[in-house]
């Protein structure tokens, strides 16, 4: 006998059918979809199925829908798509020494393109040391691990690369923990290794600022006391 699919499974179908569709007709932000109907009997459920599946593309940005209009591809919301993985409980499940890893891999590989940019925009080169020059003056745990997350995360966005930042920035909802169990007398530490980093990237010295960074995340390891599984 066959089991009848859920309505909170079949939202999940219909969800997976209009991504499959928008790829496979090759559509960019700004086309037009079928209509809710059209799109209700291409893929054979009722129109409130549709709906249910189009409010949760219209929730990340992938659709949009205006009077007058229908329904037109939009652009992800990138913002909102971090905001809806931080808080997932399932990532919250995570090894940490696999989030230290994952992060480890995002920001050392930025660096070569944070590296060229700066050759061409003192700006990145100044904002970098403007916020480490914040946090010599942070006197409070909280100022700290504010001004940490700024750095690590101006230091994504000085790459030029705006998806990167989204992971970045899940990331940086996990670390926040990590980041509470600094003590105060570690806070030079960290400020110390920073500034490493920023002199290694404006002179250039790529692979000096990708040792200096990996070493300054996986201190992480260390000092939590976490252990790898092999």
């Amino acid at each position: 006998m066959l089991k009848t699919i859920e309505r909170a499974k079949l939202r999940d179908v219909v969800t997976t059918r209009l991504k499959a569709f928008i790829v496979d007709e090759k559509l960019v932000p700004g086309d037009r979809l079928p209509t809710e109907s059209e799109l209700a009997g291409l893929f054979g459920v009722s129109r409130l199925s549709l709906r249910e599946a189009t409010k949760t593309l219209e929730f990340l940005g992938i659709i949009e829908a205006r009077p007058g209009r229908g329904l037109t591809v939009g652009k992800v919301n990138l913002d909102r798509v971090t905001e809806y993985l931080g808080f997932h409980p399932a990532l919250h499940d995570v090894e940490p020494t696999v989030l230290i890893d994952t992060r480890v891999v995002i920001e050392t590989g930025v660096l070569p393109y944070v590296a060229t940019r700066m050759k061409h925009d003192l700006a990145l080169h100044q904002r970098l040391n403007a916020i480490n020059a914040d946090l010599r003056l942070a006197s409070t745990l909280q100022q700290w691990v504010d001004l940490d997350i700024a750095f690590h995360r101006e230091l994504v966005c000085a790459s030029g690369l705006p998806p990167l930042l989204a992971f970045a920035d899940v990331l940086a909802v996990f670390f926040q923990r990590f980041r509470e169990s600094v003590k105060k007398a570690e806070w030079s530490q960290g400020i110390e290794s920073h500034q490493r980093i920023i002199d290694a990237l404006q002179a250039g010295r790529v692979a000096d600022a990708e040792r200096d960074l990996r070493i300054h995340i996986e201190s992480h390891v260390e000092r939590l006391g976490l252990k790898r599984s092999t």
